[in-house]
């Protein structure tokens, strides 16, 4: 059984398809919507603990969120996977970087690593590199608010809040407070 949760009215393996701001999904029931998935999934399977990590910036956002939702008593984890991308060569170092925060031991734990958006797999691939070289983990779940097509890695969530189609060339950004999704033109991304 798949844990993917799409919107009441998308079918489960379907993509919602976004033609404007207008279209895109409100955050807090998606959020809500991935708590309750991450609740079942945690009970189904018997896991116990679990540690939360996001990865900058917006996997943050996400998992503050959800560590709200989950009433987690330990203080959740926080990855920058800038070093670990495999177009760090090519693209250079983002002028951003924050320093990665795992204030428990990843050894025999089960990770919930959180993202916003999944496309490609390698933002994703980057950061289970990094979560390695902190300790082997039990398990590792992967949550996203949104799942785009395009990947180039075979790395799919677990649990998503949203599987989205957007127009060629168009970006999707999530901004905080309040969490909120925009759609980018190719200009602006």
């Amino acid at each position: 059984m798949s844990t993917d949760t799409p919107s009441a009215n998308t079918p489960q393996n379907q993509r919602l398809v976004i033609h404007s701001n207008d279209d895109l999904p409100e955050v807090t029931p998606l959020l809500d919507q991935m708590a309750d998935a991450l609740c079942q999934r945690f009970e189904q399977i018997g896991l116990n603990n679990i540690a939360l990590v996001g990865i900058h910036s917006g996997g943050v956002w996400i998992a503050e969120q959800l560590h709200q939702r989950l009433e987690l008593s330990e203080a959740m984890g926080t990855l920058d996977i800038s070093f670990y991308r495999d177009d760090y060569t090519r693209v250079g170092l983002n002028p951003s970087v924050k320093p990665s925060n795992l204030p428990f031991a990843t050894e025999s734990r089960h990770i919930v690593l959180v993202d916003d958006v999944i496309m490609s797999g390698r933002t994703i691939r980057a950061a289970l590199n990094e979560l390695f070289d902190y300790g082997r983990p039990d398990s590792v779940t992967l949550v996203t608010l949104l799942d785009l097509p395009g990947r180039e890695l075979p790395v799919q969530p677990d649990i998503t809040g949203q599987r989205l189609q957007l127009p060629e060339g168009i970006r999707i950004k999530l901004s905080a407070d309040p969490l909120a999704l925009t759609l980018l033109e190719p200009k602006e991304a």
